[in-house]
């Protein structure tokens, strides 16, 4: 069967910018046929951070449905393939937000139903609950920081900050410290599929790193094929280090980080919290490949 694929380019202000997403377009008759070992298939080859699915609800409060593929498993949630599959459900709507207002969409997905906002070119997300936070076992922490080739003093603070695939987030002491992560060889204690780990400090005035645009800069590390790989910009990280940093007074929202810098790219991620307390994640989606898929 033959089946749309769009590629777009999410936290991206420009195209090939931020980081790239595979959304295939799945409707009633092909969902039938598409088994779990074709999408995971698909996602191997396309050989991007993730491809999505995007195919009929089955919650009726849900505009559509999602399914997330890394390139050899699949996630219950992940963020920026819910702005970048968002962004192509959208694109073959003939709905559009209201001039000067705002467009929900909720979004179905491994992890529940998530709540998205469409605001002129901006899409964001309402951050999903953490499945585990909290502090981390010194132990363990030790591994991370040795893993990251870290100076302790390096390390200001650290916590789980995991809404799915795992992740443990370490705040250091600057957005120079992030940028100066090296990692080493993957440390064998932390097992093959995880944790993922997110790093992130802040900009300061004057330090020559942030430009005009960000307030922090994040970094997120994964295991591949026994190394330490990153990922260019990362939704679901930046959903929960924002709700561990700024409920603990780390960071103020609204907030700005920038990703992606030691790879060339230039993600921006827009963090904001409404009257209710929670965290938003937003961020501007770009289309750069439309076509179809043979499976």
């Amino acid at each position: 069967m033959e089946l749309p694929v769009a590629l777009v380019d999410v936290f991206a202000e420009s195209p090939f910018t931020g980081n790239p997403l595979a959304v295939v377009v799945v409707d009633d008759a092909a969902e039938a046929e598409l088994t779990d070992e074709r999408m995971q298939t698909v996602a191997n080859w396309m050989n991007l951070s993730e491809t999505t699915f995007l195919l009929p609800p089955t919650d009726p409060a849900a505009a559509y449905r999602v399914r997330i593929f890394t390139p050899s498993t699949e996630l219950p949630f992940a963020g920026h393939p819910t702005l970048g599959t968002a962004w192509v459900w959208l694109s073959r709507q003939s709905t559009s937000a209201p001039t000067g207002g705002r467009l929900t969409v909720v979004q179905e997905c491994g992890a529940g139903l998530v709540e998205l906002t469409v605001d002129g070119e901006q899409l964001a997300f309402k951050a999903p609950p953490m499945i585990r936070s909290g502090p981390v076992d010194p132990d363990d922490l030790d591994r991370f920081i040795r893993q990251l080739n870290l100076d302790p003093s390096d390390v200001v603070d650290a916590a789980w900050v995991d809404n799915g695939p795992g992740w443990v987030g370490l705040l250091l002491r600057s957005a120079e410290a992030v940028l100066a992560v090296e990692p080493g060889p993957l440390d064998r204690k932390l097992g093959v599929v995880g944790p993922y780990i997110g790093v992130a400090g802040s900009h300061h005035e004057g330090d020559g790193q942030s430009g005009a645009k960000a307030d922090v800069e994040v970094r997120a590390f994964f295991p591949v094929n026994g190394s330490l790989a990153e990922d260019p910009v990362t939704g679901s990280l930046n959903a929960s280090l924002a709700q561990w940093l700024v409920s603990t007074g780390r960071l103020n929202a609204p907030y700005v980080a920038a990703q992606g810098t030691r790879l060339g790219r230039s993600g921006v991620v827009h963090i904001s919290e409404d009257d209710d307390g929670d965290i938003w994640v937003g961020g501007s989606v770009v289309g750069t490949i439309n076509g179809t898929v043979s499976i």
